[in-house]
């Protein structure tokens, strides 16, 4: 299983940095902080995987750059703005999510399900346009998804269904795509067929790619970066290959590892001592 290592990719220092979250602090209730402070940045072309145990924080940042959770300090921006100052239908057009899991919708085609990707670029009735469809289409068709067009949602594989979802956040055509854990329950070849799509909206197409993600091998293997969470902090944030180091996964998993070298292999695997 050969894999060459992506270049390099440096943000246009000229242009508005697509996430940013600066010292957030963030939880549910007064006084909790799920978010202790978290520094963060995601530039266009960029594919950062966020890693950590369950309660680490990592859907509550997506919670905050989804503008669905209001910080308690700091500041999490989109395009160089305040999320808080955005209105709902411009943070729509700037930035597409792909849930956890998706409940199949068995009254709607694939393909309408990718057309509601277009509401935020929608006319007063909500009426696709030929604009919408025409993105639509593209969309289907960069995510490999054309032929299931008219196939029912609850007519698709688990795996059919998360690359619909991601159609669905590319008909957006935000710079932007957050995604929360989106290869949960899926087989593997399913899974690198996710995280393949994930890398080449962002190499490809110049998108800021941020993902949740249980899956250490995957994510070191696909993205960029990996910042690693725990109890509300960012304990590690680079190159797999400077993240990916025993100390440091013992320190966010509070379990022993082991990192095996495989021959040809640029980064070791992670498996549990």
């Amino acid at each position: 299983m050969n894999h060459n290592p992506a270049p390099s990719r440096v943000a246009n220092p000229e242009s508005r940095t697509p996430i940013t979250a600066r010292a957030l602090v963030a939880g549910y209730r007064p006084g909790q902080r799920v978010l202790a402070g978290v520094d963060l940045t995601v530039a266009h072309g960029e594919f950062v995987c966020v890693l950590g145990p369950n309660g680490s924080g990592k859907s509550t940042l997506l919670r905050c750059l989804l503008g669905l959770l209001q910080p308690q300090a700091g500041e999490a921006c989109v395009e160089g703005e305040s999320i808080s100052d955005m209105p709902a239908a411009r943070l729509a057009r700037a930035v597409a999510y792909v849930p956890q899991t998706v409940t199949p919708a068995f009254a709607y085609t694939v393909r309408e399900v990718v057309l509601t990707g277009r509401y935020a670029h929608g006319g007063l009735l909500g009426l696709a346009s030929p604009a919408d469809r025409a993105a639509a289409d593209e969309a289907m068709g960069r995510c490999h998804v054309a032929p299931l067009a008219d196939r029912l949602m609850g007519e698709l594989s688990g795996g059919e269904a998360q690359c619909v979802m991601i159609a669905r956040a590319v008909a957006q055509q935000t710079g932007i795509v957050l995604l929360d854990e989106p290869t949960s329950h899926l087989d593997l070849k399913n899974q690198a067929a996710i995280y393949r799509l994930m890398q080449s909206l962002a190499h490809d197409h110049g998108k800021a790619v941020l993902c949740v993600s249980h899956d250490v091998n995957l994510a070191a293997r696909f993205a960029d970066r990996l910042v690693m969470m725990n109890s509300g902090h960012i304990l590690a944030d680079g190159a797999p290959e400077v993240v990916l180091t025993e100390s440091n996964l013992q320190a966010v998993y509070e379990t022993a590892v082991r990192l095996l070298r495989v021959a040809g292999e640029r980064l070791p695997m992670v498996v549990v001592a």
